[in-house]
């Protein structure tokens, strides 16, 4: 995962709310395990019918409770893979905004007021470290879990978090070495 710090341009606008997991990434689309080759079927049943437009942008603004539905990564990578870095709504369901945190997305929730301005302004600045949302000529602050932000500038996701105690693991394996099994002769 690489470290998530400032993202500034173009606002991608879907102005929704309640968007579940099937909408942005529809179940036909799950057959795959990797993380890539899922944007170009983001949200593919409203664009496939011409239902929205989606331009390309690293900051995708939405209606309240975006995510919800059934829990799946998926979802994620398709936002991600489609250019979104972060995400900001009134209200994200809790598991998706865990798996946002969990890939390097950065969900951002505001006041509804601050969301439509956002979307009006066109245009933002994300900046984690002073957890502040500039656009339209003014900045607004934002919550984070300090554990998930100290994680997300770091680039650090479950693997890396695990490996960043490398040393300690080793050390343990090595004080709790096991003796080897006895093996007996058939």
């Amino acid at each position: 995962m690489k470290p998530f710090s400032v993202i500034s341009g173009p606002v991608a606008v879907l102005d929704r709310a309640d968007i579940d997991t099937d909408q942005i990434i529809p179940k036909q689309f799950l057959k795959r395990i990797e993380r890539t080759g899922f944007g170009e079927f983001l949200f593919y049943d409203w664009v496939g019918s011409g239902e929205i437009t989606l331009a390309r942008a690293p900051i995708l603004a939405a209606g309240r409770n975006f995510g919800c539905g059934s829990s799946r990564e998926h979802a994620v990578w398709a936002l991600q893979d489609f250019g979104f870095e972060a995400v900001v709504a009134p209200s994200f369901a809790d598991i998706f905004a865990g798996n946002c945190t969990k890939c390097g997305v950065l969900p951002v929730t505001l006041p509804e007021p601050d969301v439509r301005a956002l979307m009006a302004a066109g245009e933002a600045t994300i900046d984690l470290a002073e957890q502040t949302v500039t656009f339209g000529g003014r900045s607004v602050t934002f919550a984070i879990d300090p554990e998930i932000k100290r994680r997300l500038l770091g680039g650090l996701d479950e693997i890396g978090i695990t490996l960043s105690h490398e040393a300690e693991i080793a050390s343990y394996e090595r004080e709790r070495a096991w003796p080897a099994p006895k093996t007996t002769a058939r």
